[in-house]
């Protein structure tokens, strides 16, 4: 059956949502270039007097706070609780801050949101002192997105007079039946098509069942749904006929992405 004459494609746009983290900035006053951290600071700069001192790290222009604790492998909350920082967006080049915990003090994992930065090298970890904070719990991994299934019924009670045959081009069922019995809804659904006469098909029904699915009844004597009504599985929508049919039936047809398939592969056995 000329299914392309139905416009039944129906395109799914996928967004994809990126994210961006913004950098926190930093206030450049005159500090050295990179790789001259050891060399003293300004004394009225925060945090001054300590550094080159282990533990400590001297800012540098164009770091951030999430940035040196990354380097660090440090959560960036414990490093603005260490140094009493109020604002840790902003920090300044020569300021010096605590990068380990205080003696006695425990690093805060549970207030992190922060994956961890990657281990350092053997020597570097070695010369930092023991933590007594548990290792972060493992993030367990993100769950697959849930299958667009749908659950069908039979859409009319006769029996099935010509199965789904790709060679034949019959991309359905054929259901016999008397003219006026009930057509159904196989599922919930919104009607995306409801008119006629189409060639080949006659008075013509497409439903469409989330993102994948479609369902279509054809040769009907009587609509009884309008397009973009919203049906509801079991629910009468159609009176079966022989429109553009050699005889009273019902050919009800189920595509998804688009594709023929079988319906008696989603259809509950009888």
């Amino acid at each position: 059956m000329a299914w392309a004459a139905l416009a039944l494609a129906c395109t799914v746009a996928l967004g994809a949502c990126g994210t961006a983290q913004k950098r926190a900035p930093v206030e450049d006053r005159g500090m050295a270039p990179r790789g001259a951290e050891a060399a003293a600071p300004a004394s009225n700069l925060p945090g001054a007097q300590n550094a080159g001192k282990p533990g400590y790290h001297t800012v540098q222009p164009g770091e951030g706070v999430m940035q040196i604790a990354r380097e660090h492998n440090q959560n960036w909350r414990d490093i603005a609780r260490w140094n009493n920082l109020d604002d840790p967006d902003h920090i300044e080049a020569g300021q010096v801050l605590r990068v380990e915990p205080p003696p006695g003090a425990a690093a805060s994992a549970a207030a992190s949101t922060q994956p961890a930065a990657p281990p350092k090298t053997a020597s570097v970890a070695a010369a930092a002192p023991a933590s007594s904070a548990p290792p972060p719990a493992a993030l367990p991994p993100p769950a697959p997105p849930p299958a667009d299934t749908v659950v069908f019924i039979w859409p009319a009670a006769g029996p099935v007079i010509a199965g789904y045959d790709e060679a034949k081009n019959n991309k359905g069922l054929d259901i016999a039946g008397k003219a006026g019995d009930p057509v159904l809804a196989a599922a919930d659904g919104k009607v995306l098509y409801a008119g006629g006469p189409v060639r080949g098909y006659g008075n013509l029904i497409i439903i469409e069942h989330g993102n994948s699915f479609l369902t279509a009844y054809a040769h009907n004597q009587k609509l009884l749904v309008e397009e973009k009504q919203t049906v509801k599985k079991g629910q009468k929508i159609a009176e079966m006929g022989d429109s553009d049919a050699d005889r009273v039936k019902l050919h009800f047809e189920i595509r998804r992405s688009g594709k023929p398939t079988d319906p008696a592969r989603y259809l509950p056995p009888r």
